[in-house]
């Protein structure tokens, strides 16, 4: 049986991290936002590295304890 408590912390490390992508969002009201300065890119390159992290975490299925490349042939 998987850990139950490590679940729970990676799905508080999840909610972390959407967390800090909606703050990292707040002042930016168009796309051009990310563009014209380099804050803006700095901001993008962060919130995606977030969605990154957040994509694997759930690719690796952490929460569970199975991984999707085991199910189903994805890889």
């Amino acid at each position: 049986m998987y850990d139950t408590l490590i679940a729970f912390h990676t799905l508080e490390l999840i909610q972390e991290s959407l967390n800090k992508i909606c703050l990292r969002f707040s002042g930016i009201s168009c796309s051009d936002d990310f563009l014209m300065s380099e804050s803006g890119m700095m901001k993008l390159d962060s919130i995606c590295m977030k969605l990154t992290a957040i994509g694997e975490s759930i690719k690796n299925d952490s929460i569970s304890g199975n991984s999707m490349e085991t199910r189903d042939g994805y890889t």
